[in-house]
């Protein structure tokens, strides 16, 4: 499938859409309707915080990007509502779902191909659903469409099965083996001491001022991605979960970060940078959270990436529309505090969703400063190919614009085999061990949300790191 036509039909029909919403009798919860789907081609499933609040799930795309499309392309390839009319602020309808893997930034910047990926996944899913079932933020289960005049018929069709599927018995929960450990070799953890020390030699050198290095965490998973997300939405509830499956893989993401709203021509970013675990004891976690908003390492890591992504969307926002908080807010997430800031802006009437991502991906938090030398580093520095993590997740549609998440906390499957990214910001001041800690911390609530752990080797001490950054 090319860009044009990537919509079924190039007829002048096809191009223009009527949101249409059928509201639906269901109890189900959103991970059990995602289970319930999980047999239908391609399943997804977006629950928590996207588009207002509740859940998107769908299935059967009608179109998929193929790997040689442009990916920014694709997403500004959408049909037009008549007068661009919405009629919820809730609504989604449908439009292109998927996720933009980190290597997309080759794209647009020439930077290193990076260190081997033990397992490959698509640089980019993107795949067209002009149907899905939404819950709204007042629990209302709906069935909307995006509906042509020659896909009417079978949009009819759709919610029929639809409703029986939703009327038949809850499925059963599938008997799957419990997923692996996710581990880190000792081999694995002194690399990253390295790196990290390396890394702190280039800011000290005056090459970056900050560069986000992680660890991956493997293990072993016989499910897919809908259901390892259903598994961990019964422990956890973050903002923006995601799952996608796949016939080339999937990805079950439990973010906490928004990478970019957009809604006519307002954006919005929300950075996450500056972390420290957060004990279940009130007394202790309100001791962290005063550390973390003390930390002078914390508060220059946020304040540098604030400033990026504000340089970023100045590419594309009207000249003194971009404004952020002057102070950032402690958010409470699984085991962790972070800090965030909401930086918005208001894009210039001719930029499309294709430009805003050209400047601005892959997301600042999760890159450096500046941007493109700070991926040189972590081309250098890094032990394995980043896949889908520190991409973007989401989708865009032509009733609710565009919103990706930042793909952290997020476990990637191919084959049997999970993996888990992990990291953190490099500073000046970063400490090796307590940069590794921060990543493992990062990471051990998301293995016990889908019932598993972290296993890590004690690093042996090693050299610097010699790379190709």
């Amino acid at each position: 499938m090319r860009v044009k036509p990537t919509l079924p039909s190039t007829s002048a029909d096809s191009r223009h859409v009527v949101l249409t919403r059928v509201p639906l009798r269901c109890s189900l919860s959103p991970g059990r309707l995602l289970q319930a789907l999980s047999d239908q081609p391609m399943p997804f499933g977006l629950i928590g915080s996207w588009g207002g609040g509740g859940a998107i799930l769908g299935s059967e795309p009608l179109a998929v990007a193929g790997d040689d499309d442009d990916p920014f392309a694709v997403l500004d390839d959408l049909p037009s509502l008549p007068g661009g009319r919405r009629e919820s602020d809730h609504a989604i309808g449908g439009g292109w779902f998927g996720w933009l893997g980190y290597r997309l930034a080759a794209r647009i910047e020439r930077v290193p191909p990076g260190p081997p990926r033990p397992v490959a996944l698509p640089e980019f899913h993107l795949a067209y659903y002009d149907n899905l079932l939404r819950l709204d933020p007042a629990g209302q289960w709906w069935f909307e469409a995006l509906v042509s005049n020659d896909r009417r018929e079978a949009l009819t069709a759709r919610l029929r099965r639809l409703r029986a599927l939703i009327a038949a018995p809850p499925p059963p929960v599938r008997a799957v083996t419990e997923p692996s450990p996710l581990r880190l070799t000792s081999a694995a953890a002194a690399h990253h001491l390295a790196a990290v020390r390396d890394c702190r030699d280039r800011i000290a050198a005056g090459e970056i001022f900050q560069a986000n290095l992680c660890v991956r965490l493997d293990g072993r998973w016989e499910g897919s991605a809908t259901e390892l997300l259903a598994r961990a939405l019964e422990q956890i509830s973050p903002p923006y979960a995601a799952a996608f499956s796949t016939p080339r893989g999937g990805i079950a993401s439990l973010s906490p970060e928004l990478f970019l709203r957009r809604r006519g021509t307002d954006v919005t970013t929300a950075p996450i940078k500056g972390t420290i675990e957060r004990d279940s004891d009130p007394t202790a976690a309100a001791a962290a959270l005063k550390r973390l908003r003390g930390s002078a390492k914390d508060a220059a890591e946020h304040v540098m990436i604030v400033d990026l992504m504000r340089n970023d969307l100045g590419r594309v926002c009207v000249y003194g529309s971009i404004v952020a908080p002057p102070e950032p807010t402690a958010e409470a997430h699984p085991g962790l505090w972070h800090l965030v800031s909401r930086v918005r802006g208001r894009l210039r009437p001719d930029v499309g969703n294709g430009e805003l991502l050209r400047a601005t991906f892959p997301p600042g938090s999760v890159t450096g400063a500046p941007k493109v030398q700070a991926l040189k580093v972590i081309a250098g520095l890094e032990r394995a190919g980043r896949e889908v993590y520190t991409g973007a997740i989401g989708f865009a549609s032509p009733v609710a614009g565009l919103e990706l998440s930042v793909a952290i906390r997020t476990l990637e499957l191919r084959d049997r085999h999970v993996w888990l990214g992990a990291g953190g910001g490099i500073v000046a001041d970063s400490e090796p061990r307590r940069e590794l800690a921060e990543a493992l911390a990062k990471a051990r609530p998301i293995a016990a949300a889908i019932g598993s752990s972290v296993l890590a080797g004690e690093p042996h001490r090693t050299g610097h790191v010699v790379g190709a950054a």
